[in-house]
């Protein structure tokens, strides 16, 4: 019986564990007009919270391009670079209360992220504007 209850507990321990290191590593964003890939996003936990960062912009072009209409700590950081998934806290199998900013228009959207229960390397990202929402899919890295 101490076998099997042990067992269990360290089955539910590495599940829930696993769970949440799936969300974190490199994604790939598209563009929603063309399909193509723009850059490599790398999800990480940092003080219990999960952050994202820029790590490549794929057209060469863009990679110096700076975030002029961003405020604060981030205006005129380069892209490339910037850490624009802030402040993600675990809610069940989502991470919710966090912020999203765009760097094409400075603008900061309230957003959760969460697996998607049908694809584990398909990371949901959902930006909200008071009840309304736009969720893109990420595509996850497998190195």
């Amino acid at each position: 019986m101490k076998n099997w209850l042990l067992s269990v507990s360290f089955g539910l321990l590495f599940c829930f564990y696993s769970n949440a290191q799936d969300i974190l590593g490199k994604w790939k964003t598209f563009n929603s007009h063309t399909g193509e890939v723009r850059s490599i996003v790398e999800v990480f936990q940092q003080n219990g919270k999960l952050y994202g960062k820029v790590l490549r912009i794929m057209d060469e072009e863009d990679r110096d391009n700076l975030c002029t209409e961003c405020e604060g700590e981030d205006k005129n950081q380069k892209i490339e670079g910037l850490v624009l998934m802030k402040n993600f806290e675990k809610d069940g199998g989502e991470y919710v209360d966090g912020t999203i900013t765009n760097p094409n228009d400075g603008k900061i959207y309230r957003s959760k992220v969460w697996i998607d229960e049908n694809d584990p390397n398909i990371l949901n990202v959902r930006g909200y504007i008071g009840f309304f929402y736009k969720t893109m899919e990420w595509e996850r890295i497998i190195e």
